[in-house]
């Protein structure tokens, strides 16, 4: 135990050494006079320290608002392009499985085809600012140069990206009405035609300032401009096609069940979600406390529509075929969704319930109306983008507070001219035997017939 002590020892003297060595650590807080030969050599060689990095400038409030706008505006435009697919799921899941490569490829050229051709001439069609006189104008080719930002500004570059969402929409609609007997590349002509010259035109004459925006005609995010007008091109493609084959035996209707509820159920889903871009979206501005006011109100008054539409659809459905049907109530929630489009933001709530149960009984009838006239609309686009787009315009005059004899005339205007084109153009590609694949194709699915391939093995 000797070498324990011993330790003991030398670690309690080596304490007392150190303590009464160095006072000044120990007992005293004071700066030493004399710093270590170490330390100030360290200082000596230490590098000079770099100059401060100059902060940038707090952003004025104009700044802000000039940022907030345009993101805002560029989600909106993202959710409305995300609402192309819900029109493919929707469309291929209530069409038979044979053609389920056919309607999703004709929404993808939708896409890709509405963007180069709205890109070189649509958007000047329909902003054709000096340059137009009010029914007609080209602004020239491609986007404008942005100009000074601010509160309210939307730079052009995001501006082009919403309205060309809402232009490949219309071209949409019609897909599901022409499906399962259409030639793919008759449907990239007519995409071409809508996208790039059919809407626009008719957009300017409302969105652009043209003769019905000079008459006070009103309607905020398109259900004429966009939804009516793809609407009635699809009831003209209908028309013009004839209905598929087997649809109607002996002067009766036969449906043709679609393959995929499911898939269609989250396609509405899909477009719901996505409408939210749609009609918040065309505010077109974000900042400040009425424009968010507006907002507010034009996302729940979306909102109550479209539950209501659905309600109201079933319930009919419910009562004429004695058990409710998902199909009714589907197309009923995107008939709400249609009607309140071009007065989501000059309605009350209460409002809002009654213009979608209104939508929701007319997709009824609607889609009724077309099987006694022997019209073959697998989807139900006419009665819900159709239909429910003309209610949408005559009820922005019932509810809205605007002329509503300029309000009729607008919702007739633009769908007539919309479906009188669109029936020439058909008629046309018909008549050069470009329109309509043969019945051998038919039956065997466009999948195969037109593309080659098969979406399910």
């Amino acid at each position: 135990m000797n070498w324990k002590h011993a330790l003991t020892g030398l670690t309690a003297s080596l304490v007392v050494v150190l303590a009464f060595s160095q006072p000044t650590l120990a007992f005293d807080e004071a700066e030493p006079t004399e710093k270590p030969a170490a330390e100030a050599t360290a200082e000596t060689q230490a590098p000079a320290e770099e100059a401060p990095v100059e902060e940038a400038p707090p952003l004025s409030l104009t700044e802000v608002y000039y940022a907030l706008d345009n993101s805002m505006l560029l989600l909106c435009a993202v959710l409305v392009l995300f609402m192309q697919a819900g029109f493919a799921m929707v469309e291929s899941g209530f069409n038979s499985s044979k053609n389920t490569i056919n309607i999703l490829f004709k929404n993808l050229m939708d896409v890709c085809v509405g963007v180069l051709i709205y890109f070189a001439v649509g958007y000047g069609l329909m902003y054709p600012g000096d340059a137009g006189n009010g029914y007609f104008g080209y602004a020239g080719f491609g986007i404008g140069e942005a100009g000074d930002a601010g509160p309210g500004v939307l730079h052009p570059q995001v501006d082009f990206l919403f309205q060309v969402a809402f232009a490949a929409t219309a071209a949409t609609i019609v897909s599901g009405a022409v499906a399962g007997r259409l030639k793919f590349s008759s449907y990239l002509i007519y995409s071409v035609i809508l996208t790039g010259i059919i809407y626009p035109i008719s957009g300017y004459w409302k969105w652009g300032g043209g003769w019905l925006d000079a008459m006070g005609f009103y309607d905020f995010a398109g259900s004429i401009v966009v939804h009516a007008v793809g609407g009635f091109a699809g009831l003209a493609g209908a028309i013009v096609l004839g209905p598929r084959i087997g649809r109607f035996k002996d002067g009766k209707s036969v449906p043709i069940p679609g393959h995929n509820i499911a898939q269609a159920t989250l396609g509405v889903f899909i477009l719901w979600v996505g409408w939210y871009g749609f009609n918040p979206g065309s505010q077109l501005a974000f900042a400040g406390t009425d424009n968010t006011n507006a907002v507010m109100l034009i996302a729940t008054n979306t909102t109550l529509a479209a539950a209501a539409g659905g309600f109201a659809a079933m319930v009919l459905g419910w009562i004429m075929y004695g058990k409710p049907d998902i199909s009714m109530a589907l197309n009923g929630v995107l008939a709400g969704l249609v009607g309140i489009t071009a007065n989501c933001d000059s309605v009350t709530n209460i409002e809002a319930l009654i213009i979608g149960v209104v939508a929701g009984l007319l997709v009824v009838f609607g889609i009724l109306a077309l099987e006694k006239l022997k019209i073959d609309d697998p989807v139900g686009a006419f009665p819900v983008h159709g239909l429910c787009g003309i209610w949408g315009g005559v009820a922005t005059g019932i509810f809205g507070g605007f002329d509503i004899g300029v309000q009729i005339l607008g919702s007739v205007v633009i769908p007539v001219y919309a479906f009188v084109t669109m029936f020439i153009l058909f008629t046309i590609l018909k008549v050069i035997g470009q329109l309509r694949v043969s019945e051998e194709d038919e039956l065997k699915g466009l999948d195969l017939s037109e593309h080659g391939m098969q979406a399910y093995h």
